[in-house]
């Protein structure tokens, strides 16, 4: 198949790389300079969106923000420029899930499919190509692509119309914040009481608080390891769709406006490009103790 890839970051580049390990032929644009190893590996450099879109059967799409998918599709030399009826965009960013449904009825008009398909699992889950994969559109559509969706995923599943993928991954990213924040009270607590707080995580991986959050980012916390994997400042992009979201279906979510909160205080402090494991530092900051300091 002759696939797309626009947006070659901590996430995209990993994911192509399979796409190509995988046999197909990849067609690449981002904001800077394809990568070389991703050419070097038989990928080949576009100008521009349209350009990728001109020459693929399926464009997908990874790229930080709302604002960001809609200029690669719709703006000047974006995919639309470029799409002719019968090809299939998918995107894989994390954005509105009101935005995305415009956005499929634009590219649907053009005679064309959308899959909305964002990703939990961060760089690891890029790198080993094990990411969960939670996908709106057809079921036709979705099958077409699920070929692709197994060289970068494990856990696939097509959860409803377009929207619904960014819904669920919005609903993920709740999820992860106030298990981070649950993480991080946690160890603080333990530290400053005195225990071991390495010994203390050991200890929770075998019972019923166990999570791959305590496994990954409780040793980060530990190890006092915040260079990104996913970077504070995408999470509270994903914190105020969720925010804005419950303000529209007039629904209360304290605690996820807490963890934004939280996430306010690191960036008040330098921390935006943190890896989101450092939430822990705002609670380290409230409370004048580091975990690591026993």
């Amino acid at each position: 198949m002759k696939v797309g890839f626009i947006g070659l970051g901590i996430m995209g580049a990993p994911m192509a790389g399979h796409l190509i390990k995988g046999g197909h032929d990849l067609f690449l644009n981002t904001r800077t300079k394809v990568p070389d190893d991703l050419i070097a590996a038989g990928g080949t450099a576009c100008a521009s969106a349209a350009e990728v879109a001109r020459k693929v059967d399926v464009i997908i799409t990874m790229v930080p923000d709302t604002p960001d998918v809609e200029a690669v599709l719709f703006g000047k030399g974006g995919v639309a420029e470029g799409l002719s009826k019968g090809k299939i965009v998918v995107d894989m960013s994390s954005i509105s899930p009101l935005e995305t449904k415009r956005f499929a009825e634009k590219i649907q008009a053009l005679g064309c499919d959308y899959l909305d398909a964002p990703v939990s699992g961060g760089e690891v889950g890029a790198k080993a190509a094990s990411l969960t994969i939670m996908v709106g559109g057809s079921p036709t559509t979705f099958e077409r692509v699920k070929p692709l969706f197994e060289l970068v995923g494990k856990n696939i599943t097509l959860v409803g119309g377009n929207g619904d993928g960014q819904t669920t991954k919005v609903a993920n990213q709740i999820i992860v914040a106030l298990t981070i924040e649950a993480v991080g009270e946690a160890l603080l607590f333990a530290a400053k009481a005195g225990a071991n707080p390495a010994n203390v995580r050991e200890a929770l991986m075998g019972g019923f608080a166990a999570s791959r959050i305590l496994e990954v980012h409780g040793e980060r916390m530990l190890q006092r390891r915040f260079d990104p994997g996913f970077r504070i400042e995408l999470h509270q992009k994903d914190l105020n769709l969720a925010l804005q979201g419950a303000k529209a279906l007039k629904l209360s979510l304290p605690n996820t406006a807490t963890c934004q909160e939280l996430f306010n205080t690191c960036t008040a402090h330098g921390g935006s490009a943190w890896d989101h494991s450092a939430m822990v530092r705002a609670l380290e900051i409230m409370a004048n103790h580091e975990i690591g300091t026993g």
